[in-house]
């Protein structure tokens, strides 16, 4: 079978291009397993939690016997109360055993047989008492695995079912119980009781603080996606550069093991269809990927809706990202504070130098798309990019120098007279409505995490393979104006770009506003000044 790329549900390497796995697997066993560590693997959606669980049954198998639920097997019913949920556990329990090759299987399992044979309800402490007598027992240590625990989240059950798990853990010298226990899900289980109701917190009593700290990596590195691409130019000779081709993919999603895959699925799948893309050196390269990316933003994609009902969920989550993305505010990483906890558990942010950042380009491109959705029908500034877009393209090439002189005009018109702090707060935004509607469907922008704060921005359009660096900035005198300019010459040495735009949101009453063109070293800068 032709192997290919898989988005749905779990990768195995046999029939699916996927990164190898191999040194991460080694690396739970030997830190966390054999070391008989409980601990989650949290992570956001999509991140490969499943598959890493599957690989890692496999990988175990040799030292460990290893039972692998599935808490998505259980209805809302069984967790209605301890009686019906520890019957239920009990079954699953026994039948993941049916997946385990081991020698007197009814022996070892005996323990749950009988009690489901012989008592109709019983306790979760009962139940726990045949667990133990089953790793007792058993000719390996066991290892057991949770997937989709946070299914069962919101359920008081659940959390009395992991007080007795702790207390098993910190009295496994007198009573036998698993080596390792490993939950994955998306909430962190010290964030349960974000999904309790009121009444129902009485055990909360942090019985997971047993859990170690899970400190693998699960987003894919730059040289991961180059082995996997390599695989597979090996067997379909596109002629790509394959590490420049991981890098471009990486630039995108940081890793995110959903969106990497989904680009290439679209590499190889979709775009040799599409018109302008005969050549798989094309498809394999910036333009290729740049397509790939518009039609997942342009998508309904289970992530995205989840991340909506997120945001929709945590308004104060909704309102550090409008504040990031907007107006340049850096937000120094902090575990205390709520949003930035729950934007760090759900996948969106992460911490980088001391610093919350959006996780990937990607997400960035899709919040910002929302965010300007979301705004455009009251929108002044977008209404007018709209009205004024069929000026900016010639021969299917954007004239950004048009797009600056365009905005320069109708910004001083509109908004003028306005006072320094709404510029500064709603500036940067006003530029970026105008400029939607202008690329939409063809183009796309993204802000570059490096140069993001307070003062200045740079916005990376890219408009049908051309790529245009607009730094939008707050003035801060001649000499803070003259330090950006080479900051600019800079980053144009990085993107290899002869070109660059600085467009200065200025607060002094004698600035002189227009558009001119300067020359800094051998570098040309369009510079426009509202």
């Amino acid at each position: 079978m032709q192997r290919h790329f898989n988005t749905e549900g779990q990768c195995e390497s046999d029939i699916h291009y996927m990164v190898r796995l191999d040194d991460r697997l080694k690396q739970i066993k030997e830190a966390y397993v054999d070391a008989g560590k409980y601990f989650a693997i949290n992570r956001g959606r999509q991140y490969g939690k499943t598959t890493t669980l599957f690989a890692l049954e496999e990988y175990l198998r040799a030292d460990y016997l290893v039972v692998h639920l599935d808490f998505q097997e259980l209805s809302s019913a069984e967790f209605r109360d301890e009686f019906i949920f520890a019957r239920a556990f009990a079954e699953i329990f026994l039948e993941a055993f049916e997946n385990i090759d081991v020698e007197n299987m009814e022996e070892v399992t005996s323990p749950i047989t009988s009690l489901l044979k012989e008592a109709e309800a019983f306790s979760l402490r009962k139940l726990f008492t045949q667990i133990s007598a089953i790793c007792k027992n058993a000719p390996r240590p066991i290892v057991m695995m949770i997937d989709e625990v946070d299914s069962a989240g919101n359920n008081q059950v659940f959390i009395d079912f992991l007080a007795l798990l702790r207390r098993y853990y910190l009295d496994r010298r007198r009573k036998a119980i698993f080596r390792s226990v490993i939950l994955a899900g998306v909430y962190d289980i010290k964030n349960l009781k974000k999904k309790l109701r009121p009444e129902e917190e009485h055990q909360y009593n942090s019985p997971w603080n047993i859990s170690a700290e899970f400190d693998v990596k699960m987003e894919f590195s730059a040289e991961q996606i180059q082995a996997m691409l390599q695989e597979y130019e090996e067997d379909n000779q596109t002629g790509m550069n394959v590490e420049t081709t991981a890098g471009e993919i990486y630039g995108y999603t940081a890793g995110y093991p959903y969106l990497v895959s989904a680009i290439c699925k679209l590499l190889d799948e979709k775009l040799p269809n599409m018109e302008g893309f005969a050549d798989k050196r094309k498809i394999w390269a910036r333009e290729g990927i740049t397509e790939a990316v518009k039609m997942i933003l342009n998508a309904r994609m289970p992530l995205f809706d989840s991340m909506t009902k997120q945001l929709d969920t945590y308004k104060d989550l909704r309102g550090v990202i409008r504040e990031m993305l907007y107006q340049g505010k850096r937000i120094p990483f902090s575990p205390a504070e709520e949003s930035i906890s729950l934007g760090l558990m759900f996948g969106f942010l992460k911490a980088e130098e001391g610093q919350i950042i959006v996780a990937n380009r990607i997400f960035e491109m899709w919040l910002m798309n929302m965010f300007i959705a979301e705004e455009a029908v009251k929108s002044e500034a977008f209404w007018q990019g709209e009205c004024d877009r069929n000026q900016f393209v010639k021969n299917k090439k954007l004239d950004m120098d048009l797009v600056l002189t365009k905005f320069v005009a109708y910004f001083n018109e509109i908004y003028g007279e306005k006072d320094a702090k709404f510029v500064e707060e709603y500036g940067r935004k006003f530029f970026l409505l105008y400029l939607k509607p202008i690329i939409n469907g063809t183009g796309n922008y993204y802000m570059e995490a490096q140069t993001r704060d307070a003062k200045r921005t740079d916005v990376i359009v890219d408009y049908l393979g051309e790529q245009f660096i607009v730094e939008l900035k707050i003035w801060h005198g001649s000499e803070y104006n003259e330090r950006g300019e080479q900051q600019l010459v800079e980053y144009l040495e990085y993107y290899h770009k002869e070109k660059g735009y600085m467009l200065s949101f200025n607060f002094n009453q004698k600035k002189e506003v227009g558009v001119k063109e300067i020359k800094v070293g051998c570098k040309t800068i369009v510079e426009a000044v509202v």
